[in-house]
């Protein structure tokens, strides 16, 4: 057990350490991506930006709440629960869609996920321009408590990390399991709140299946503070503990099957 978590905090440590590497693989996805295109990731900021005015006013109206309150909220959240979905299901492919570089280089593996992970980040970036462009709409200040989104932010990655290096090295074994995974996220996105906001519900047995959604958790701690509140004590108990006992589990996983990766693919 000791030595499947040395091999995988090896091979974590050393990917860490090769940061620029991953720095520069990750901006040159994005611009491979969008290469010959006039706005490059633009495009995805301005196609969010209609999506969360359009159903700002669709939902905002039939949840008679005023744009003020809704707007700021949905947008943080259509922001971030874009970023946490496409990081899990690029993750699925992690290690498959880097076979070429893994069979001919012998890099850290973890740099493939911390690849994937940086390049969400970068338009992640660009998506959150929306935000203060809605504030401004609605003609609101930023709080004091958005410093707290910071400490936020950074368990959210760490939380991402260790379920995309889960994820990716168990869909390499089983394949049909990126599928499951594409199937699940459709289904917590109706599940969490996104387009609906937590005070709607007035059932406490409601009430409590939400506190059992994770993502809730990671996108609240983020966005709470953002919008002037306090992320609760159940936000940060549960995201920390997550990435404790996530961290904690992937390292044996990871550890005990990093060798046969290569076989796998």
């Amino acid at each position: 057990m000791k030595h499947s978590s040395a091999v995988a905090f090896s091979d974590i440590s050393a990917a860490i350490r090769r940061f620029p590497l991953v720095g520069m693989l990750g901006w040159q996805d994005v611009r491979q991506r969008y290469r010959r295109s006039a706005l490059g990731p633009l495009w995805l900021t301005i196609s969010m930006g209609v999506l969360i005015g359009t159903i700002g006013v669709v939902f905002g109206t039939i949840f008679k709440t005023p744009l003020k309150q809704f707007l700021p909220f949905l947008s943080i959240g259509i922001i971030f629960w874009s970023f946490i979905s496409t990081v899990i299901t690029e993750s699925c492919s992690g290690f498959i869609a880097a076979e070429g570089i893994i069979k001919q280089l012998p890099i850290p593996l973890f740099v493939h996920i911390l690849r994937m992970m940086w390049r969400n980040i970068l338009i992640l970036g660009h998506n959150l321009v929306i935000f203060p462009l809605v504030l401004l709409a609605v003609a609101t200040l930023p709080q004091p408590t958005v410093f707290l989104a910071i400490p936020g932010f950074v368990l959210l990655i760490l939380n991402l990390a260790w379920l995309g290096l889960l994820l990716a090295l168990v869909c390499t074994r089983f394949r049909d399991l990126a599928q499951i995974v594409t199937s699940a996220l459709q289904v917590v996105f109706y599940l969490t709140p996104i387009v609906w906001a937590p005070k709607t519900l007035t059932s406490p047995y409601a009430a409590y299946l939400l506190n059992l959604n994770p993502i809730y958790h990671l996108i609240e701690i983020v966005r709470a503070p953002l919008l002037g509140e306090l992320p609760t004590v159940l936000n940060w108990t549960c995201t920390g503990g997550m990435a404790i006992l996530g961290w904690a589990i992937t390292l044996l996983v990871y550890g005990r099957y990093k060798r046969r990766i290569a076989y796998w693919l």
